[in-house]
């Protein structure tokens, strides 16, 4: 491998989704990974078989014993969606997206900033009342896709530089544990209401 290569160079060609499928919690660890630890060419379903022919260029590697993998293992484009009128306000799809493409506070529904949202999935799974859906988006142009690709790069730096700071300064620590806990009971206690609430009003429909 050059020594030119760096992750700085590796980041520009990954998708910046964000996601952790790869194992490495974000574009640019993995990028890092590649560089430092020789990590497999072919861990990011986002960046598909495009992704992966460009990563072993770079690296000047063989992708073909990954391509017929990576046909089957491809991620489209997708865009998370809240299905507003049952979300109860819990805040943990904000506190899961990698990039802070949500909007909303305890208690009040939240919205996805469509432009931003990288397609992850990271939301889903906290989500205590399922409402969150994930849609396939058309393909869009190369430059529209390394400008959003941007965007999200910087996003994440952004938020993993304000957690850095939050873990650093035992005030921002606290502010951020008080936050998240509220009073875990009292926070247990608005999820189950909330959830109850989200029941019956599906059984009125």
């Amino acid at each position: 491998m050059s020594r030119r290569i760096t992750p700085e160079t590796i980041d520009t060609i990954l998708p910046q989704t964000q996601c952790g499928l790869c194992g490495y919690g974000g574009c640019m660890p993995y990028a890092n990974a590649l560089v430092r630890e020789n990590a497999a060419i072919n861990l990011c379903p986002p960046g598909g078989v495009k992704g992966l022919k460009a990563i072993a260029d770079l690296l000047q590697e063989d992708a073909t014993p990954f391509i017929a993998e990576m046909e089957k293992n491809a991620k489209p484009k997708l865009l998370a969606i809240i299905r507003e009128a049952e979300c109860i306000g819990c805040t943990k799809c904000i506190q899961a997206c990698p990039v802070d493409a949500i909007l909303g506070s305890a208690k009040n529904m939240h919205t996805i900033i469509a432009d931003e949202c990288t397609g992850c999935e990271l939301c889903v799974a906290p989500c205590p009342v399922d409402c969150i859906d994930m849609i396939a988006i058309p393909d869009v142009s190369l430059n529209e896709e390394k400008q959003k690709a941007d965007i999200a790069r910087k996003r994440f730096q952004a938020r993993s530089t304000r957690l850095e700071h939050e873990e650093k300064d035992p005030v921002l620590k606290v502010r951020s544990i008080t936050r998240k806990n509220d009073s875990a009971e009292d926070k247990k206690s608005y999820i189950q209401e909330a959830i109850l609430r989200a029941k019956m009003k599906k059984s009125q429909i």
